[in-house]
């Protein structure tokens, strides 16, 4: 039995582990960075650190929201990140026998950004890899953009 935080995005629900989620906090301005992809919107200070913030509307191609609800700060690659979704609705357990392994294809998601799908009653739950979400040329793209950076620059 795995803890997950489950939240929506364009009404279909998704969980990635708990032990994952840092906070969830409002959303606030981002600060936009040049040469970063798409699904970027910038970048928070947080208490002095500098926290890049996916769209993970965007990167998973689904139509963003007219309201940003939250943001869900987690651990990807050993860093704090940022993924902005619809809304967050629960913590749940869900027993490991009740996820099935990733399909080739759901709802147009790519296979890599799923680690399995949770089967919760009559609710299917996308568990997202979340060290898949983004690639490792990627991840270095928004470091060196972020190492450019000083928490004063956000002020």
């Amino acid at each position: 039995m795995s803890k997950y935080t489950v939240f929506t995005i364009a009404g279909e629900e998704f969980g990635i582990e708990l032990g994952r989620v840092v906070e969830v906090m409002r959303p606030q301005k981002a600060t936009p960075l040049p040469k970063v992809p798409y699904f970027v919107d910038g970048v928070i200070n947080l208490r002095g650190t500098i926290i890049p913030v996916m769209d993970l509307r965007k990167r998973l191609n689904v139509k963003p929201s007219s309201r940003k609800e939250r943001i869900i700060v987690t651990k990807m690659h050993g860093e704090k990140m940022g993924i902005l979704v619809d809304s967050v609705t629960e913590i749940i357990d869900i027993d490991d026998s009740q996820i099935a392994p990733s399909p080739s294809i759901f709802k147009g998601l790519k296979p890599e950004y799923m680690s399995g799908i949770g089967k919760v009653k009559k609710r299917l739950i996308v568990i997202l890899s979340l060290d898949n979400l983004l690639t490792s040329e990627e991840m270095i793209m928004l470091d060196e953009r972020k190492e450019e950076l000083s928490p004063e620059d956000l002020s």
